[in-house]
């Protein structure tokens, strides 16, 4: 059976724009499109919505009129919905266990407003099994014209980023669209390189030949199993989240990875992804690695 495209709603301006590319995405996949609400009981009702039962209408009613405007739009999408009264990380936490992928409104861009999601989008993502997309209010269609790229970052061994270029692949495949694979690369210290991979290093030209290796290396299955999916490689000296958001003006979506780490205040991604998601405009996808 395929796995939804799940789409975490709240009414937001932010969450409409990831229900609608939600509903695209699933339409390009073939799959499914399950929409998740969370809703807590208010006891005050100074808000005129009543009391619980009276919520509970005026929110399913809500998660309803959402659903019809994509239907109405994606006639032959099959859409189910789940409207969960509870804590939001731990409904969409569940969700994204039975997702293909799952897609949240993304809040907050620039070096001013900051990145924020808030603490339940980065506890989903940190927290989430499978990729969470990120979607900014304003976001539309259009962005997906032919020509524009899939970015992708991969660092590391190329077993360490298998997961995250095959849902590149897989999304450039189902756009026709272009991958952009990105590795930056560093001068490096005495505690970057071994000896070993100096020698290597060495042998294959220096050190940005290394990387392109690396880089060649790591795409090298993806492309055998994506044939028709033109690729550009993108090697270049610097930090990995400066070198991403320098190629993304021309990107439709950009996929990036993270291992998240516990820290006494919560969860936490990495600083790759979080300079991503803070800066990029469009779309950012967040794989987890294996």
């Amino acid at each position: 059976m395929t796995r939804p495209i799940t789409a975490g709603v709240d009414g937001s301006e932010e969450s409409v724009a990831a229900l609608a590319w939600a509903a695209r995405e699933a339409v390009r996949r073939r799959a499914p499109l399950h929409v998740v609400h969370s809703w807590r009981h208010e006891t005050q009702e100074a808000d005129g919505t009543g009391g619980r039962d009276a919520q509970e209408r005026w929110v399913r009613d809500a998660v309803a009129g959402a659903v019809r405007t994509v239907t109405e739009r994606h006639p032959e999408l099959t859409v189910t919905t789940e409207v969960r009264e509870g804590d939001a990380v731990a409904a969409l936490l569940a969700a994204a266990a039975g997702a293909e992928t799952l897609v949240l409104g993304s809040r907050g861009h620039g070096a001013v407003v900051g990145f924020l999601l808030g603490s339940v989008g980065q506890q989903v993502i940190a927290g989430a099994g499978g990729p969470v997309v990120l979607v900014r209010a304003g976001d539309e269609a259009a962005a997906e014209a032919a020509g524009r790229e899939v970015v992708v970052g991969q660092q590391g061994e190329p077993e360490d980023s298998a997961d995250v270029i095959g849902f590149a692949f897989e999304a450039a495949a189902a756009r026709g669209a272009t991958v952009r694979a990105v590795r930056a690369w560093a001068l490096p210290t005495v505690f970057t390189y071994s000896p070993g991979s100096m020698a290597l290093a060495d042998e294959a030209g220096g050190l940005e030949q290394y990387e392109r290796k690396a880089l060649g290396e790591a795409l090298g299955p993806w492309r055998e199993r994506f044939p028709d999916v033109p690729v550009v490689e993108h090697v270049e000296m610097g930090s990995a989240g400066q070198v991403l958001l320098s190629v993304a003006a021309n990107a439709q979506l950009m996929v990036v990875g993270r291992r998240a780490r516990r820290t006494a205040v919560g969860a936490r991604i990495g600083s790759v992804a979080h300079g991503v998601l803070h800066h990029a405009a469009c779309p950012v996808a967040v794989v987890p690695h294996t």
